[in-house]
């Protein structure tokens, strides 16, 4: 929020969550005088009639509500399916039928070769969006996707766990597989990305950043170097390495120095427009994953990154 109000201008930046404890800590923060701009609307993606009602006048949507948690999706798989695919249908109808222009949905490295209901439900997300070009016409909304990792520090990251085992005074670090590893990008960074993403999308791409990867382990150490790790054995639904881009992605994949950019495979796409930015096919079987990365992070580039998502989420 705070990116979008210190480089940009707009004339209404609009809330829209079922949260109004965030919602009003986040007026609070952003307030009336200081922001005038800002607009807060209790609703859900479920709903939507809300939704339309909500986009009036909206020019640029960026969808990042989903249900997350992957043991909760599989108890809950329902809910799971309402709110991550039913409103994902909801958010590209509500954009067509109020003229927004682009829209961009957020995604998970969980949706490339899902093991886990939210991965599965993510991934018919992105269908959705990248679909929903189809219907819009030539002149109608853009959509697209962006694909990240773990976002450190956020809600349900290992991160506060990790910290918060440590804070009670805990004798162990709990770790799934000591094989384990992630992608990590900070807050900031995901924000970045999609900005960018935003600026130079098309529609119907899938937008993947080039960012760090480390052991998981190695996150535990730089959290608490005194404790002992105990393996605890890997969760059913749970990878054991995460995957942005597969083998079978790869063929429709472009590089760009920054991101990697999955195409559509629709016949009226053309790649040309990219093509003029130096963007160049990937090699065949290139596979993008957490244990095959060309950037790992040390213990003393991880400890940046934990300290920079530090300072962000205190700010």
């Amino acid at each position: 929020m705070s990116t979008v109000l210190n480089r940009f201008k707009p004339h209404k930046l609009i809330v829209f969550s079922r949260d109004e404890q965030k919602q009003y800590q986040m007026a609070r923060r952003f307030d009336d005088r200081n922001h005038p701009c800002m607009r807060y609307f209790i609703g859900d993606v479920r709903d939507v009639d809300r939704l339309e009602m909500a986009m009036r006048d909206v020019d640029i949507v960026v969808h990042a509500a989903a249900l997350k948690h992957v043991p909760a999706a599989e108890y809950n798989p329902f809910e799971c399916i309402m709110t991550n695919i039913h409103g994902a249908e909801n958010v590209v109808k509500a954009s067509l039928r109020t003229q927004v222009q682009r829209v961009v949905a957020l995604s998970t490295d969980k949706a490339a070769s899902p093991i886990n209901l939210y991965g599965a439900s993510k991934l018919a997300s992105d269908k959705i969006f990248v679909a929903a070009n189809n219907l819009s016409g030539g002149d109608g909304a853009r959509f697209s996707v962006v694909r990240y990792g773990n976002v450190l520090g956020s809600r349900g990251s290992v991160l506060p766990l990790f910290r918060s085992l440590k804070a009670s005074g805990a004798d162990h670090l709990p770790i799934t597989d000591p094989r384990m590893t992630r992608f990590w990008i900070t807050l900031e960074q995901g924000v970045a990305f999609v900005l960018s993403s935003l600026s130079m999308m098309k529609g119907g791409e899938i937008f993947v950043p080039k960012i760090a990867s480390s052991l998981v382990t190695d996150l535990a150490s730089v959290v608490a170097p005194d404790l002992p790790i105990r393996n605890v054995g890997i969760r059913i639904g749970e990878k054991l390495h995460e995957v942005m881009i597969t083998e079978d992605d790869a063929r429709a994949t472009l590089e760009l120095d920054d991101r990697f950019i999955i195409c559509p495979g629709y016949d009226n796409w053309s790649s040309e427009a990219y093509q003029e930015i130096s963007a160049r096919k990937v090699g065949e079987g290139f596979r993008y994953a957490s244990n095959q990365n060309s950037d790992v992070l040390n213990a003393d580039a991880l400890g940046a990154l934990v300290a920079l998502s530090d300072t962000h989420y205190s700010a």
